[in-house]
């Protein structure tokens, strides 16, 4: 009997654990998914919750109901892992021992990495959405914020879902409308990017966007401190931008069990062949999802579309055969601009998002880098979507690689 172990019952382990489940035959392996946590977190949710669209009961369903039978479940974290022996240690000091393993332990945001970020005013005036507890602590503030100076802060990248902050300030402008009080709240988007995205064209018209809105652009940002008594964020040059409300999306960092075991770079990302999704200095070792250091969005689409190719390339490894299957690092985001409208991004490693629609050339129904109502639709029907065929491993009618159809180049 050979051990298959995956660390991790998010979405990419989730999915892998439903995919391989499927073909490796219970004789012939064991499959095995450690995760400490039993409730799976529907991570894009979170955005919605401060504003009021989503409650905690919509984002939060039990793991077990997604993990396929013939899957052993641990519910337990995990201290180390050690590749040369092919083991991975538990916290109560149990070990596992394995012949292929999947990372897929996310990551993690890290607010006390930044001297004063969980200082005296964190969950007063200063908070995070990256969190469940993060984005109801500030629901519960936004209901009664009477106005001011909202800075919504990227503190380092990379972060999950880069496009999220941008939305958030998008939301912000339309809630703070829908409350009447727009006109006494200045929003500032202060990011460590030169603009409002990673890639020229995007950031160009997603910068318009914002200009329409009346929010404001601080680039080239690099927060270095919070100072809590004068109400300030420190970039490392000394430049300082006030606030009365701030917002921060924190550094993101892997597991700290990635760390210790001395296998990740020096923010916990395991370094990943970008192609391949093979640990670089481990055979037997995969890795999917946001705990791994590749060059793309750590999204949801991301993990979808570079899980097929790691499906295929497991197969193969299993075989002895070559492994075949290419991830192109294809990322599909759908970014929420307020008023029931949404814009759509559709790029990969070598192709920056553009104009045009998607899926389907001249018919879409889905507008690139531009807004519309089919965009909007889009973004909230992917919650069942992920819940009901993602998360269990099946196929979706997009093609895993990017395709140039229906773009504008």
């Amino acid at each position: 009997m050979r051990r298959l172990l995956i660390l991790g019952a998010g979405t990419a382990g989730t999915i892998m654990a439903n995919k391989l489940r499927k073909d490796l035959p219970t004789h012939a392996w064991e499959i095995t998914i450690v995760d400490e946590d039993r409730e799976h977190l529907y991570q894009p949710g979170l955005l919605f919750i401060p504003f009021g669209i989503y409650k905690k009961e919509d984002v939060l369903k039990p793991k077990a109901n997604f993990l396929p039978r013939g899957v052993n479940r641990i519910f337990e974290g995990f201290q180390k892992i050690e590749p040369e022996s092919n083991k991975v240690i538990l916290n109560s000091g149990k070990e596992l021992h394995y012949d292929l393993l999947i990372i897929a332990t996310g990551t993690r945001v890290a607010p006390e990495e930044t001297p004063g970020l969980k200082g005296e005013l964190w969950y007063k005036d200063v908070f995070d959405f990256y969190t469940l507890e993060g984005s109801l602590a500030l629901a519960r503030k936004l209901r009664d914020w009477e106005g001011g100076k909202l800075v919504v802060n990227i503190a380092d990248m990379p972060i999950k879902c880069p496009v999220a902050p941008l939305e958030f300030a998008f939301l912000a402008d339309w809630f703070f409308q829908e409350r009447g009080i727009r006109d006494k709240v200045e929003i500032y988007y202060v990011t460590p990017m030169s603009g409002a995205f990673t890639k020229p064209k995007a950031s160009a018209i997603l910068s318009g966007i914002l200009e329409q809105k009346h929010i404001h652009v601080i680039g080239d940002f690099f927060l270095g401190e919070v100072n809590n008594e004068e109400k300030k964020i420190v970039d490392f040059g000394g430049a300082e931008v006030d606030f009365d409300l701030l917002v921060s999306v924190p550094l993101h960092m892997g597991q700290q069990a990635i760390i210790d075991s001395g296998i990740g770079d020096d923010f916990g990302f395991v370094p990943t062949d970008k192609f391949t999704l093979q640990a670089r200095d481990h055979e037997n070792i995969f890795v999917l999802g946001d705990a791994s250091n590749i060059p793309t969005s750590k999204a949801g689409s991301v993990v979808h579309f570079a899980s097929e190719v790691l499906h295929e390339n497991i197969l193969c490894a299993i075989d002895g055969r070559p492994m075949t299957a290419s991830f192109d690092g294809h990322a599909n985001c759908y970014i929420e601009t307020g008023f029931g409208n949404a814009a759509l991004l559709d790029f990969n490693y070598d192709t920056e998002p553009t104009t045009g629609t998607f899926p389907l050339p001249g018919v879409g129904p889905f507008t690139l880098l531009s807004e519309s109502k089919a965009n909007h639709y889009g973004k909230l029907i992917f919650r069942w979507i992920y819940w009901h065929i993602l998360l269990k491993g099946k196929e979706l009618p997009v093609s895993n690689k990017m395709s140039l159809a229906g773009k504008d180049i």
